[in-house]
């Protein structure tokens, strides 16, 4: 739960600051299909080069690549899905199932599954699905203001765009900074031109901040044209501190307060936790007996949870009454992370105290940690 709830304060957070930090470098859309980029690109060549084998006959270098990069695809999916899966099944039981044709019917058709729809998402769709199928690309807007960092074209400096040599001065041409060589449309992975703005599908990838660096350095001219700013250092022409000074404003503020508290919170709960976990269930089917010597004894279910990686001994103590004591063994075997259900009988001396209810208090102790739970119950004393 804190796990979860730091996830999305964090995602808040990123979003206000950087825009769509996470579609663009950490969602499992982007990075898979950036793998299949390049499973494409190592077996068909770069863009150019696919179009001019596209535009070809079909021939026995063109089906081997094309073919290959299938099959690498539907590897890599396959091997997504079969690894979702070991998240439920522990992944060396299905591996060997694996090996030996042994899985279950389940498990083969969820790897299946997700197997194909990692090779659908990624192979095919791609940014088919930021546009159109997921929810974040819709409701992410609300979080932006004119202080987040998004990718922006300076077209005050770009402007007018067009094509020129290296050696030409742009300033006798009338011509901005743009080479108006598209590359920047070619490597988005959601088809837009930065150049007109803003657009909701951008997802702050920063590809075409990327391959534009790369032109400006080949022409000789400033790098930035596109860039990580924000809507009002745009156009109030802000220097790269004054930009970042406004990005640490009250909202961002209260964020990382929130999110650091709740971090701290966490780490601490965890650091204190006691490593296992007891329930203590008063047995209704039997009732509180008069048993020999005129003891009184009444009947427990214990469940011991065992939350760590080792086996653990634990030992069951009982008090609250004079003479309270156990009849059956104190003393209690766990497996790592596992529970056990224990039956407990405690008896009392008679006379030791009145007919009704009274409170008494269960002690678990673990004797590897020493790390100690107490419970609290009822013991009855027949009229």
């Amino acid at each position: 739960t804190g796990l979860l709830v730091i996830s999305a304060l964090a995602l808040f957070l990123f979003t206000a600051v950087a825009g769509r930090l996470w579609c663009g470098y950490a969602c499992p859309q982007t990075v898979y299909t950036e793998m299949f980029l390049w499973i494409e690109k190592q077996m068909e060549g770069d863009r150019s080069a696919r179009m001019r084998r596209d535009a070809q006959p079909m021939s026995m270098d063109k089906l081997w690549r094309k073919g290959g990069k299938h099959i690498l695809w539907l590897l890599l999916a396959m091997w997504t899905g079969f690894t979702f899966v070991g998240y439920f099944t522990p992944i060396k039981e299905l591996g060997l199932a694996f090996v030996q044709l042994n899985m279950g019917s389940w498990e083969i058709f969820w790897s299946i599954f997700y197997g194909f729809a990692t090779y659908g998402n990624a192979g095919f769709m791609r940014e088919q699905v930021c546009l159109h199928m997921c929810p974040y690309a819709r409701f992410q807007s609300a979080m932006f203001d004119k202080d987040t960092l998004i990718v922006t074209y300076d077209a005050d400096r770009g402007d007018p765009r067009g094509a020129r040599s290296r050696k030409a001065d742009p300033a006798t041409l009338n011509l901005g900074a743009c080479v108006d060589c598209t590359l920047c449309v070619q490597v988005c992975p959601t088809g837009i031109d930065i150049r007109d703005g803003l657009q909701y599908e951008c997802i702050g990838c920063g590809a075409c901040a990327d391959v534009c660096d790369t032109v400006m350095d080949k022409m000789g001219y400033e790098r930035g044209l596109i860039k990580y700013s924000t809507e009002n250092a745009m156009d109030q022409k802000w220097t790269k501190s004054q930009t970042l000074r406004h990005v640490l404003r009250p909202r961002i503020l209260i964020y990382s307060s929130i999110l650091l508290g709740i971090v701290v919170a966490m780490v601490v709960s965890l650091t204190l936790r006691t490593p296992f976990k007891v329930d203590v269930v008063r047995d209704r089917g039997v009732m509180a007996r008069i048993v020999a010597k005129g003891d009184i004894e009444n009947l427990y279910r214990l469940q011991l949870m065992n939350a760590t990686e080792q086996s653990q001994t634990y030992k069951i103590t009982a008090s609250g009454l004079p003479g309270l004591q156990l009849t059956t063994e104190d003393t209690v075997e766990v497996a790592s992370t596992e529970s056990r259900w224990v039956t407990v009988r405690v008896v009392a001396p008679f006379g030791a105290a009145d007919p009704g209810s009274h409170v008494i208090h269960f002690g678990i102790e673990s004797l590897g940690s020493h790390d100690k739970v107490s419970e609290k119950s009822s013991f009855i004393v027949p009229r």
